[in-house]
């Protein structure tokens, strides 16, 4: 699967970033790479990074004292009592290590001949990835996105731990208009997927038309004659497909509207969902250990990726069988008390609030209680976003509504007219205070949030509760 030896040296990488070697010998070969010195392991490649608040080009004595054998810096001057303190690393100085980063990905990339299918959207990026990945291992030694590093520093740095593996999955995430297509050509996606237009982020973007724009520029990075699979049932998805799909290889997936892969019969429950689907002539009967009908639509999306790798029906059930959610994204728990949770508190926007809400909604034979606070980056969309989520907890037949934050209030204002019973609060600890006394055996909770509102910690108290 690789083109030639997938090291990469010194030397490599001093040719490809145009940087200048001060330091140390060319032949020595960087295989793991951090940009954090305080989890730098010997023989590592440390990467200096300027942030917002920390500058990691100031950390090269704690990178060496580490043992790590290359650093990568911009605009740092080392004392030579520092260099003679250590033995057998390198120095590389940049003009830009995040470009310089880039740039060594995109060398390490172009080693590989692989599949690679990379996933945006608005909403279900990571567990698409993950229901998509376990599918896809069913044939291939697959490396995927951990966690969320999803952007221009963290799609680079996945890049980078390629071994011997034969597919990669990874996901592409944006918050303004050029972002996806810097790392899309970086990837270089053999099949790219977007899960469906929402209102992430709009209060950056403007509009859902401009999110639809950002999330195509992932066609920027798609190699040639390769594949886009989209939700058809998204409604600027659906549109595009109409109008634009000419020269481009499309896949479609879909509930409602006629798609290459579609669900009917569709059974659901609090232990997850089931559908019949028909490829080629033949139906096949699919389970979903994860319930809510976004993940019916996640794994309609990985039966087409796996489709179009070749992976048999038989072998694309077992994978979505299998798949298991990166931790605080519709994660469902009961804890000792019988307390059912629902954990989805890494990040919210009013799609994913939405399909959250629902879930909870369908539950039979619970009380459903949703802990709801503020969605952030939405801009001057914000208090009618907000608006929009209280009028889906009024139709889901919620008995319990709290919500924490000063844009969650406006969620509140709008539940107010059929829920019964609604808490509105400014801080997490007065949550925790409530639901300590609130919660009662059968009780359904649903905790969601953007990930600043630090909901897990709201989690985590009704996880341990004796």
């Amino acid at each position: 699967m690789c083109i030639r030896d997938s090291n990469i040296t010194v030397g490599d990488i001093e040719k490809v970033t145009e940087g200048k070697l001060i330091y140390g010998e060319r032949d020595i070969i960087c295989e793991n790479f951090c940009r954090d010195s305080r989890e730098i392991e010997p023989g590592d490649t440390y990467i200096g990074i300027k942030g917002e608040r920390v500058d990691g080009n100031t950390f090269y004595e704690e990178a060496l004292k580490k043992g790590a054998t290359c650093l990568i810096l911009e605009n740092v001057n080392i004392p030579d009592e520092v260099l003679k303190k250590y033995s057998h690393f390198a120095i590389i100085i940049v003009e830009n290590t995040i470009e310089a980063l880039q740039k060594i990905a995109n060398y390490k990339r172009n080693l590989y001949k692989i599949p690679v299918i990379a996933i945006t959207g608005s909403v279900g990026k990571t567990s698409t990835k993950d229901i998509v990945a376990e599918v896809v291992s069913e044939k291939y030694k697959v490396l995927k996105t951990q966690g969320n590093l999803n952007n221009h520093i963290g799609l680079p740095l996945t890049i980078l731990n390629l071994r011997d593996h034969e597919a990669m999955v990874v996901e592409l995430g944006m918050s303004h208009l050029g972002e996806i297509s810097t790392i899309a050509k970086i990837a270089k996606p053999t099949i790219a997927i977007i899960t469906n237009v929402g209102t992430a982020h709009i209060g950056n973007l403007g509009s859902r038309e401009n999110i639809l724009k950002a999330k195509m520029e992932i066609l920027d990075g798609l190699q040639e004659g390769g594949t886009l699979i989209i939700n058809n049932d998204n409604d600027l998805l659906h549109k595009w497909n109409l109008e634009h799909r000419e020269n481009i290889n499309v896949i479609t997936y879909g509930i409602q509207n006629e798609s290459d892969v579609m669900a009917y019969n569709i059974a659901q429950d609090e232990g997850g969902s089931n559908y019949n689907t028909k490829i080629q002539d033949r139906e096949y009967n699919v389970k979903v250990k994860i319930g809510g009908e976004h993940f019916v639509y996640n794994s309609l999306c990985a039966i087409a990726v796996g489709l179009k790798l070749g992976i048999t029906m038989e072998k694309i059930l077992e994978g979505i069988l299998n798949f298991k959610l990166t931790e605080k994204r519709m994660e469902i728990s009961t804890n000792k008390k019988g307390i059912l949770i629902i954990n989805d508190c890494y990040n919210a926007n009013y799609d994913s609030m939405k399909a959250a809400i629902e879930y909870l909604g369908k539950l039979s034979n619970k009380r459903k209680i949703a802990v709801l606070g503020d969605m952030l980056e939405l801009g001057s969309y914000s208090k009618e976003l907000h608006e929009k989520v209280g009028e889906e907890v009024n139709k889901n037949n919620i008995d319990i509504l709290i919500t924490v934050g000063k844009e969650a209030k406006n969620i509140s204002k709008i539940a107010k007219r059929t829920v019964k019973e609604v808490y509105t609060f400014e801080n997490n600890e007065q949550v925790k205070e409530l639901l300590g006394s609130l919660l009662k055996k059968g009780d359904a909770v649903l905790v969601k949030a953007s990930n600043g509102m630090k909901f897990s910690e709201i989690c985590g108290t009704i996880g341990d509760s004796p």
